[in-house]
């Protein structure tokens, strides 16, 4: 059992001013996806109604830290959380910063927290300006992710895998384009993905593509564009790729209409009716194109055949022959 010490330390630290008490709960049930929220501060002006009552910070254990605006349309807040953030950055407590907020004038503080190499959260609504969800490691849309459990709530069903069509997903992107990565953006880095494992000879993985989307865009979640599973999100809004199951797993490659499982067993079947070896590769490509005249092999992120073939465990290539393996 993995204990508190083990997991990455967090600095959560919310301001008040821009964020709703109704994200509470998503705050930190979302941080504990990447550690523990080992501080745990709220900075306002606690003698101005701001929502954040008493029972709520108990609950979360939330220490308030009261900041007086001493000088008129002067952000003392903001002041408040920075210093704070450079103290608690100092005392090497912690691995990382969550940076609860919406406000653009922060963006320089995460940019000097991660010089000191540490991992920064950003959490804020969708209105929040790009530079902010840039300068973190990761950024999270809680209006988004809100709506979403909320989704997920109200369903009658346990899961709710995302938008009945690519319309859904479009209209959140739509309505939060600003502050959301577009679908084109996701998609053509996909596919630049593919191709890079393409000319290494390696196929594209689903948690593969998962991985480098969030290492490329800070703020990825398949949440903010309504859905719970990345598959079901690239099947609805990615119209250029082709999904294929590999044993359990998925891969994702490039175009095509043909099932890769279908393809694989036409093959098959194909050099078996062909006494279990053709002495050229050219053969089983004519044949794949005879049935299937839109066949490219780069749909399936390969530069040739041979490596395809290679790709089938059934199967082995030497040269330009391809047999089917003996069983032992």
């Amino acid at each position: 059992m993995e204990q508190i010490e083990d997991k990455k330390q967090f600095a959560v630290l919310i301001d008040s001013d821009n964020i709703s008490v109704k994200y509470a709960a998503s705050i930190f049930n979302e941080i504990e996806n990447y550690g523990y929220a080992s501080f745990r501060r709220i900075y306002g002006n606690w003698s101005k109604g701001n929502g954040w009552k008493e029972e709520i910070l108990l609950e979360n254990s939330i220490t308030p830290v009261q900041q007086f605006a001493y000088t008129a349309r002067k952000n003392s807040t903001d002041m408040a959380m920075v210093i704070d953030a450079m103290d608690i950055l100092y005392s090497g407590k912690v691995d990382g910063f969550c940076l609860v907020t919406s406000d653009s004038d922060f963006t320089r503080l995460a940019m000097r927290l991660r010089e000191e190499n540490m991992y920064v959260i950003g959490m804020g609504e969708s209105k929040t300006p790009m530079a902010l969800t840039k300068a973190c490691n990761k950024f999270i849309h809680l209006n988004l992710i809100n709506k979403q459990v909320n989704d997920v709530e109200n369903s009658s069903d346990s899961v709710v895998a995302g938008p009945s069509s690519r319309r859904g997903a479009k209209a959140v992107e739509e309505e939060h384009g600003s502050g959301l990565t577009s679908m084109s953006q996701i998609e053509d880095a996909i596919i630049s993905f593919i191709n890079d494992n393409e000319n290494k000879g390696k196929i594209t993985y689903l948690g593969e593509i998962g991985s480098r989307l969030n290492d490329k865009f800070t703020d990825f979640d398949v949440r903010n564009y309504g859905y719970t599973k990345l598959v079901v999100f690239l099947q609805d809004t990615c119209p250029r790729l082709t999904l294929y199951k590999i044993d359990s797993a998925y891969a994702v490659g490039l175009g095509g209409q043909l099932d890769r499982h279908k393809l694989e067993k036409e093959i098959l079947l194909f050099i078996r009716e062909n006494g279990g070896q053709i002495e050229n590769l050219s053969m089983v490509y004519e044949e794949i194109h005879k049935k299937h005249p839109a066949f490219d092999i780069k749909d399936y992120g390969y530069s040739r055949l041979s490596s395809f073939l290679r790709s089938i465990h059934q199967l082995s290539v030497n040269g330009n022959m391809v047999s089917i393996k003996e069983r032992r």
